[in-house]
């Protein structure tokens, strides 16, 4: 059997999660398209991040090792897709933000604290109904385990810039016919934080972030609604240096169903009924959205086509109060057979003639549609 992905990042077949992921991001640094000109890059660097998608991911690598083909291994897993929606779609967006130091805003000013991250996350009418965890995989800059976040080789520290004495600005003075003017640049040694890491963490250059593949298990309380957003404390983008990390936020998209239709916390559907049901009046059930749940619908005598019938407590529970729930409003369709046999029709006749409702009138009353 053949195990490429373990080749592609030159590991043996019994590397462990930590292993796989130094040698992923070893390997990424020499092919990223950003740092590395060669022809060939962009297309090892994507091999690589193929690689590092199922070995980083201990079903998909369980599986992998058993049949040591792709195929098998890209089509199984147990962790939900998400839909990024941040600026981090990709492995290798992260890694150019990681190449490019993570600086933002204006001069002598740097963003360390690190960003809020969002995901889309798909569930069932059933899953809203029941509540759900998502377990899920996604890419972001993660704080580096080697030093803690701290950016540091164990035992270093950080001292104040030389450069620029602390300030994280760099000024300048330029003569113009208008007179001296004085600007203000952000430090290229410190990157404006006004301190430098005199020995850096190999595994991050200095910044306390790396990039990393997490899987986490989010937690869905059950009536969610539909763009409602559930956030996840620090599992956003890692700050710099030990700076506070950003948030993941969780977009909630309800998918339609195949018979029921949400109005806030209440379901429709619609029932088809027989016409001698409509007449008289019956007691049906219907199939509830909690899994084995019946919910009795009694249809009145003289039901009208198009009638909605209200059945209280059993539509979905509202959010944050799961010892409450909605109502079905059930919208009856009356079924008026086809074809009638000879009885039938003598009995529909009969029927027509004790209403007072002759079949062989010519006019009938209208109204406005």
């Amino acid at each position: 059997m053949a195990y490429e992905y373990y080749d592609t990042l030159g590991l043996p077949r019994d590397a462990d999660e930590a292993d796989i992921k130094k040698a992923f991001r070893r390997k990424a640094r020499e092919l990223h398209p950003d740092v590395n000109t060669a022809p060939d890059a962009e297309e090892r660097f994507k091999e690589l991040n193929e690689a590092y998608d199922v070995l980083s991911d201990p079903q998909k690598k369980a599986v992998y090792d058993r049949y040591g083909t792709a195929e098998d291994a890209q089509g199984f897993g147990a962790y939900q897709s998400v839909d990024m929606s941040d600026i981090f779609g990709s492995m290798g967006d992260i890694f150019s933000s990681f190449f490019g130091g993570g600086m933002s805003g204006g001069a002598g000013h740097m963003r360390t604290e690190g960003r809020d991250m969002g995901i889309g996350l798909r569930l069932t009418l059933e899953e809203v109904a029941t509540g759900a965890e998502k377990e899920i995989a996604y890419d972001r800059l993660a704080p580096c385990e080697e030093c803690g976040g701290t950016g540091s080789k164990e035992g270093g520290a950080k001292a104040t810039c030389s450069r620029c004495n602390g300030s994280g600005r760099i000024l300048s003075v330029q003569r113009t016919f208008l007179g001296d003017m004085q600007t203000a640049t952000t430090c290229p040694d410190c990157n404006g934080s006004g301190t430098v890491i005199k020995d850096p963490c190999p595994e991050c250059d200095g910044q306390g972030r790396v990039p990393d593949r997490e899987h986490i298990t989010i937690e869905i309380p059950c009536g969610i609604h539909d763009g409602q957003q559930v956030r996840i404390q620090d599992y956003g983008e890692a700050g710099m240096n030990g700076a506070p990390s950003g948030d993941l936020i969780a977009t909630v998209r309800v998918e339609p169903h195949e018979y029921f239709e949400r109005d806030g916390d209440d379901l429709h559907t619609r029932a088809t009924i027989s016409v001698a049901q409509a007449a008289l009046g019956a007691d049906i059930t219907i199939p509830g959205i909690l899994e084995d749940e019946e919910a009795p619908v009694k249809i009145p005598s003289g039901c009208q086509n198009d009638q909605t019938i209200r059945v209280k407590g059993y539509g979905l529970p509202r959010f944050r109060k799961s010892n409450s729930r909605g109502d079905i409003l059930v919208h009856v369709t009356v079924a008026v057979p086809n074809k009638l046999g000879k009885k039938a029709r003598e009995l529909f006749e009969e029927l027509g003639e004790e209403l007072g409702e002759g079949v062989s009138e010519k006019r009938t009353p209208l109204r406005r549609a």
